[in-house]
């Protein structure tokens, strides 16, 4: 059984090197696939320093500047697909995303979950370090997706997850039009209305110590005017 954790990056030079051994000194031999767009800091210098100590493990794909989130996610789903990989992973490389929940969610999907999500919403409000604006517009935004769309989730945008083969399999990955945090909305939807089983794990959601955060209010505007093209979308599985 082969795990794939995607990380994307831009400007992680004081956490990939960090959250790269955290992954590989969890048990269950996950690998990586780290896509940088370009980032100027060197962040792609020091994967490719790492990969001489963790070899055919650890994969880089470098992109030419900043193609976005969604992209880059297709961009790792498509190679894992390729590379024969069972479960695929989403990960932020500044440690929001504990790597010790990896394996909390490759057991949800094992017992049963085409989706696994890394939950902050799901048993209350699991988030530390962020300043309560974010928070309240992150936790309304999950509110106007269910809302919307009538979809049971309670962390829609939420980007720690791991997907089964098959999900990646069956959604058309090139009809996917959103590239910032509503393609994790429009990925989810996807496979909720493709008829796939989601589950929402509990996690503990921490703002990063170190880096700067890549959000911006473009990226709430795409998603909040996207959810509303969602609801009248046809959904495709692949030809």
């Amino acid at each position: 059984m082969k795990k794939l954790v995607i990380i994307p990056t831009y400007n992680e030079i004081e956490n990939i090197e960090k959250i790269i051994r955290a992954v590989f000194a969890l048990p269950g031999e996950f690998e990586i696939l780290v896509i940088d767009d370009g980032s100027p800091d060197g962040t792609a210098a020091k994967v490719k320093e790492l990969q001489d100590e963790f070899s055919a493990r650890l994969n880089l794909l470098e992109r030419s500047g900043k193609l976005g989130l969604g992209t880059a996610y297709i961009t790792g789903f498509k190679w894992g697909l390729e590379h024969g990989y069972d479960y695929v992973f989403e990960m932020d490389a500044d440690f929001s995303h504990n790597p010790e929940d990896l394996p909390r969610l490759l057991a949800a999907c094992e017992n049963g979950a085409d989706l696994a999500i890394g939950s902050r919403y799901c048993k209350g409000i699991s988030v530390v370090n962020w300043p309560i604006g974010r928070i309240i517009m992150s936790y309304f935004a999950s509110v106007y997706v269910r809302t919307v769309l009538g979809f049971k989730i309670f962390d829609s945008t939420a980007g720690f997850l791991c997907y089964s083969r098959r999900v990646l399999e069956t959604l058309d990955l090139d009809a996917v039009r959103m590239k910032g945090y509503g393609f994790q909305i429009e990925m989810k939807y996807t496979a909720h209305k493709l008829g796939f089983k989601i589950a929402e794990v509990p996690v503990i959601f921490v703002n990063r110590q170190e880096g700067t955060s890549k959000m911006s209010g473009s990226i709430f505007g795409e998603a909040f005017w996207g959810v509303l093209g969602l609801r009248f979308r046809k959904i495709k599985k692949t030809a």
